[in-house]
């Protein structure tokens, strides 16, 4: 109908997993649940053969689950991090 403007359709978001690539140490966690972050962001940082691997947001969102804590031993394809 002429005259009649559509109400735009929001696109439903899906979360973003963070796994682990490998199996490391959580180092460091950077972020905590609730908070924003862009694509980019540090999340967390590992470590495997004393080398530090850091651990990207590959979208911008909020953080609303963070599944380890410093000390953790984490294995391939382990969720890290999950951001809304």
């Amino acid at each position: 109908m002429p005259g009649i403007a559509a109400e735009p359709i929001e696109e439903p978001r899906v979360a973003e997993l963070v796994c682990a690539e490998m199996v490391a140490n959580v180092f460091s966690v950077t972020v905590a649940e609730g908070d924003s972050v862009e694509p980019g962001a540090m999340l967390l940082v590992l470590e495997s053969m004393k080398m530090e691997i850091p651990v990207l947001s590959e979208t911008g969102g909020t953080v609303t689950e963070v599944k380890v804590r410093t000390g953790d031993v984490v294995q391939e394809g382990d969720v890290l991090v999950v951001v809304s």
